[in-house]
This record gives C-alpha cells, structure tokens and sequence, in this order.
C-alpha cells in the first residue's frame, strides 16, 4: 500500500528516475547455539536514482542487517540485490557509508580523513586537494582543516564522516543511524546540513533510523518495517515540500504522517 498526504509549502518534485537499487525477495538467517534465527524474511523494494529513502522500524526488524547487506559487508541467505543493474557480491567503490559509532582515524586530520580514499585511488594531489576543500566547505569545516578527531564534537565528526563518503563520489551513500548519538539540537543541525548537501550533489541516499521524525524529515520515501521477521509493512511517500520551513515539524501534514507511521509500526503483522 501506498500512503501520501496533501502538499504543502515549496514544491520539490519527486524522484522519477531509473532504478538505483533493486532488492528482490531478500532474506537473512542467522545461526546460533539457540537455533536458527531470521531477520529478513522477505524484503523486496526498488530505489531510484537521486532518491532519498528511509527505513525506520523498531529494535530487530533487520533495517541494520539489509544495510549491511546492501554494502557488501554481509551476505543475504537468499535473494536478489542490483545496484545499477549489477549483482552486489561485496563492498564496492560504488558505495559510501557512514556508521554511527565515530570511524575517522585519530591519527589523521580532518584534511587527511576526507582525502583517505582519495589516496589509496591515487588521486593527483591537486586534485585531491580541491575535492577536499569543496566537502570542507560543504560540512562547514574548511577552519578544522588541520584538526584531529579529539579535538572534535560528535557532531563535527559525523559532518567529517559524511564528507569522507561522498569525496569518493559514490553512487550511493548508506547511512545507519548517524545521528543516533547526538544531542537533540545537534542532531537537527547535523539532518539540515545532510539534506543540503544532498540537494547539491544529489547522491542516491538509504538511510537507516528507529527516529519517525527523522526518517520524515529527510526522506521522499519511507519503509516501514516490522520485526521478528524483519519486512516491509508499508511504503510511505512523503509529500513535495512538506520539509520546506524550519517549523514544518510542528505542522499538521506532518504530525498526521507521524501519526500514520506509528501505526503502521504498532500494528499486527498482516497475514499472507
């Protein structure tokens, strides 16, 4: 089922080009000393290109365990999984991902951290240096540039991790829960400044969070998962513009979507 609401405030036009990501019937078992154990059982669902799209459900409903399949870091037990046509078979330059434990190497700066990638590619100095200036500035951390991560707040770490990422110039970045471990006003901040930077680079984004509000605040479309198994019990659309002011999370439009989501999350898993 699909769920929308009216448009309100500046109007962004969906996304509407080719598949991104394709997911067909993925499923994901676990072994233990307890017996078998599954989190996705199944998932299927499509992404386009340029899009920006949510999974939000609760504790054990496998949004972690699909991400880190979609980056190559673990195998599905069953299943079908394209990125731009092509079979994921393991981590790929194609692919950036931002955790949210903090992962930047305490021995590096922040100039060093952003341009990690860049030199195991063999990126020219210059050249390397110019696409870190521009994420610098784009994070808003160009006067940080020779800093180290101690000196740093868990948020402007975040902003480094996010900006490490996409200096790569992947085809899809993958977020799970970044924010998670930052303060309320920070976290804020941090999912403004994530949305500019993919309204100007315009990166394909599958982004993980337990946070209804965040999930709606940055998405044009969010899944809706259940647990134990992990699947997808709705696909949300969140409308045109409904993000397009500071206040946008006191509206109605968006309290009613919250409301809905909720829901769909508290409900009964629906009988096949």
């Amino acid at each position: 089922m699909l769920s929308t609401l009216p448009q309100t405030g500046r109007p962004v036009a969906p996304a509407a080009g080719p598949v991104k990501i394709e997911a067909k019937a993925i499923t994901k078992v676990y072994g233990g000393k307890k017996g078998a154990f599954t989190a996705l059982d199944p998932v299927s669902f499509d992404i386009r290109e340029q899009e920006f799209v949510s999974f939000v459900g609760p504790s054990g409903c496998g949004k972690s365990s699909l991400l880190r399949i979609l980056a190559g870091l673990e195998e599905a037990s069953s299943g079908e999984l394209y990125i731009s046509g092509q079979a994921i078979d393991g981590p790929g330059a194609d692919r950036g991902m931002v955790f949210q434990s903090y992962t930047l190497f305490p021995w590096l700066t922040v100039r060093q951290n952003i341009e990690f990638g860049l030199t195991l590619k063999g990126v020219p100095l210059l050249e390397k240096r110019q696409i870190a200036d521009h994420f610098m500035e784009l994070v808003q951390l160009t006067k940080f540039a020779k800093s180290y991560p101690k000196e740093l707040s868990g948020g402007m770490k975040q902003r480094v991790a996010i900006a490490r990422a996409l200096a790569n110039n992947p085809e899809v970045l993958l977020m799970d829960e970044p924010f998670g471990a930052l303060d309320p006003q920070t976290k804020n901040s941090m999912q403004e400044m994530l949305l500019n930077l993919w309204e100007k680079e315009k990166t394909t984004v599958v982004f993980i969070t337990h946070d209804i509000e965040e999930a709606i605040f940055l998405s044009q479309r969010v899944y809706v998962m259940q647990a134990h198994p992990g699947r997808i019990k709705q696909t949300v659309h969140v409308p045109p513009g409904l993000r397009s002011d500071a206040g946008c999370r006191d509206s109605e439009a968006f309290l009613q979507l919250k409301r809905e989501i909720v829901s769909h999350i508290g409900a009964a898993p629906e009988e096949e």
